[in-house]
């Protein structure tokens, strides 16, 4: 098939997309696919045209766009077909407070949370005991965090977050341990656990993406009944959210056996240190076969 590789743009976390994107692109060829490398940053007004001449998209992105079902919507109105999910899925996904919504009403645990805008100003209250995780309302690879501890760093941690989004999602920390879950297709893949290098306060962006960054263990080494509980909760706030393809799910598992849904990525990561292969390792699947699989699921779900 021809196959637009979609990465870069213009977010954050473009670096990150361009990584990933040198492993997909081998795997891609590896398969027999011709590639076409697109960048949104660089060509944005002929996305529609060239999605027109390929037979898939292949979507590296991270945050806006890509993240917020922009991308996927053009790629709609090409005819192309692309894996993950849809543009209206995507977004909402990408909407931290928006996906916690749909969390709860599931009855889904997930760590109480305040959302603030810079309309309430950076002197807004909060209205949470401490310590609490300030964070951007959409974005990702934990670009923006600030863990507060104390009453007077909280101002500053908003006007970090405004000053690279316009509303902030405001967490109370529970300590415990990392874990992340993967659906691919209709079924969740092994758990992982993940362990911050010592002296970072959280998996930052750092511990995600350095060579020495934070220990991930996969399988995680808990209990088959915490597994089968976290890979449960995946699957359904998966579906909730209206998600089709791969996703991958946060979790802080506190002390007394609760998972808390953190937030769900819908592009997850696949650079040579990303979550998600690992992961998809663990049930006998290469990096090229888990591509191979995303496009199946990508024609299955939106083939022409």
């Amino acid at each position: 098939m021809h196959v637009i590789l979609i990465a870069g743009g213009w977010s954050d976390e473009r670096e990150v997309s361009l990584s990933g994107a040198k492993k997909i692109r081998t795997a891609l060829e590896e398969l027999g696919h011709r590639v076409t490398f697109f960048d949104p940053a660089q060509d944005f007004r002929h996305l529609v045209r060239t999605a027109r001449e390929a037979d898939f998209a292949f979507i590296n992105l991270h945050g806006t766009p890509g993240e917020d079902g922009l991308i996927q919507a053009m790629l709609d109105k090409a005819g192309c077909p692309y894996q993950g999910a849809g543009a209206a899925a995507s977004y909402l996904a990408l909407d931290k407070g928006a996906s916690k919504e749909v969390f709860e009403t599931l009855g889904i645990d997930t760590p109480p949370w305040q959302f603030i805008t810079p309309t309430q100003g950076a002197d807004t209250p909060l209205a949470l005991p401490l310590p609490v995780f300030v964070k951007p309302n959409k974005g990702g690879s934990s670009l923006g965090m600030s863990l507060v501890r104390t009453a007077g760093e909280f101002p500053s941690a908003l006007s970090k977050v405004f000053a690279m989004c316009q509303s902030a999602l405001v967490e109370i920390f529970i300590p415990g341990v990392e874990l992340t879950c993967a659906v691919l297709g209709d079924r969740p893949l092994p758990l992982i656990m993940i362990t911050p290098k010592a002296g970072a306060p959280f998996f930052d962006y750092e511990n995600k993406y350095a060579a020495d960054g934070a220990e991930e263990v996969c399988p995680a080494p808990v209990s088959d009944a915490v597994t089968r509980l976290v890979q449960e909760r995946m699957l359904a706030a998966h579906n909730a959210l209206g998600l089709t393809g791969y996703s991958r799910g946060d979790f802080i598992l506190a002390a007394d056996g609760t998972p808390y849904l953190l937030e769900i990525n819908t592009l997850p990561g696949m650079t040579p240190t990303s979550l998600l292969p690992r992961a998809a390792g663990q049930v006998g699947l290469s990096f090229a076969a888990l591509i191979s699989e995303l496009i199946r699921l990508g024609l299955e779900e939106r083939g022409r």
